[in-house]
């Protein structure tokens, strides 16, 4: 259940961050015992193994690293470069196929990757269970439930037992409808624009983007696992199943100003004025 506490003591919020905090301190109520509590409170989720998808067996696999070009993460002994993606991936149609070839080479030649972490974007989804520079915060109240990265206090919300909206307007996070079956939170979302990527390898997809996700604890309440179904016919010849998971950390969540971290790094991705407006 929601630890309000916990919310409103939530060191350096920022006002997305506190203005969460205190809708739930005036709307929070006591969840029953059979729903699953995948409240963070005074911990962080903390994605498990990189911002990569884990494939699930007999199914179409998620894109993947090139193997022709060794992927080397950070804090590794290495120096660290850039995902290429693999394009061969059958389950790809051609346009997108093509678009990630070009975006290869680019990268391979000095571009700068994006990422939404990097360009202080939204990720999309799934693209937001895969965003690293920060740990996940889950607030859950009976009627919706929000998910919050520390990374620019990105934020998610979930509306609980109400069926999508019939004329959703897409967005970067679309229309996000739940229930629980047992102790797993279903998630629906549809209306998703096409401006984020599925993945970390920066795959593109169409506003047909529908996503399914399947949350629910394991090992002992210690770890959050997610089973994410993406299908979007104009991206994917079938759709394709992936799991993602993360382990609870002790923390609380803390202010990242995306925008004035990366000015120095990525300044020629991000708009930035040049004189003063008064």
């Amino acid at each position: 259940m929601v630890d309000v506490a916990s919310v409103i003591k939530f060191s350096g919020a920022s006002i997305v961050t506190s203005a969460v905090a205190l809708w739930l301190a005036t709307n929070a109520v006591a969840q029953p015992a059979q729903w699953p509590d995948l409240g963070s409170g005074a911990s962080a989720w903390n994605g498990i193994g990189g911002g990569e998808f884990i494939p699930i067996p007999g199914g179409p696999a998620p894109v993947t690293q090139d193997p022709n070009h060794i992927r080397v993460g950070n804090n590794v002994g290495g120096q660290p470069n850039y995902r290429i993606s693999d394009v061969t991936n059958p389950n790809l149609m051609q346009w997108a196929r093509d678009v990630m070839r070009q975006d290869n080479d680019e990268v391979l030649a000095g571009k700068i990757a994006f990422s939404p972490r990097s360009t202080c974007s939204p990720g999309g989804v799934p693209g937001f269970i895969l965003m690293g520079g920060g740990g996940m915060h889950v607030l859950q109240t009976a009627n919706q439930v929000v998910m919050i990265h520390e990374g620019d206090a990105q934020m998610r919300r979930i509306h609980l037992n109400v069926p999508h909206s019939e004329t959703p307007r897409t967005s970067w996070y679309g229309d996000s409808v739940g229930h629980y079956e047992g102790d797993t939170l279903v998630v629906d979302t549809i209306g998703l624009n096409d401006s984020s990527f599925v993945d970390a390898y920066r795959t593109p997809h169409t506003e047909k983007l529908h996503v399914i996700e399947r949350w629910r604890l394991i090992d002992s309440g210690e770890v959050l696992e997610v089973h994410v179904t993406v299908d979007d016919p104009g991206t994917f010849v079938q759709p394709w199943q992936a799991r993602r998971r993360f382990q609870r950390e002790s923390r609380p969540l803390e202010e990242m100003r995306c925008a004035e971290n990366n000015e120095q790094f990525y300044s020629e991705l991000m708009p930035i004025a040049d004189s003063f407006d008064f």
